[in-house]
């Protein structure tokens, strides 16, 4: 299983999103051979997310992503809505940056 698989399971099991999407990004970044998996982006909604602040769906993320953290992930962006958050968003996450000095 890849690691994309494995971020994508695990945040299924543990957070019942509403849309989820895992996308490896690691291209982007100049340390990254052509076939890494350490730099991620996650969107996620989930109703899980309802009267938590953003530093504690971070957790919750994080919490569930321990064993990928600690096996070679190197960045998550981390894009977390509720089902409302993400309708008022028009389901439009942010563009990710450029990583300093890749071209």
């Amino acid at each position: 299983m890849s690691m994309q698989q494995h971020i994508e399971q695990t945040l299924q099991q543990g957070l019942e999103p509403t849309w989820l999407s895992v996308t490896n990004e690691s291209h982007m970044h100049r340390s990254s051979g052509p076939d890494a998996e350490s730099h991620f982006k996650v969107v996620v909604v989930s109703a899980l997310f309802e009267g938590e602040r953003l530093v504690a769906r971070h957790r919750r993320v994080n919490t569930l992503l321990a064993q990928a953290l600690q096996s070679g992930v190197h960045a998550l962006a981390l894009h977390t809505y509720t089902p409302a958050e993400w309708q008022a968003r028009a389901a439009l996450a942010p563009d990710s940056p450029n990583c300093a000095g890749h071209k």
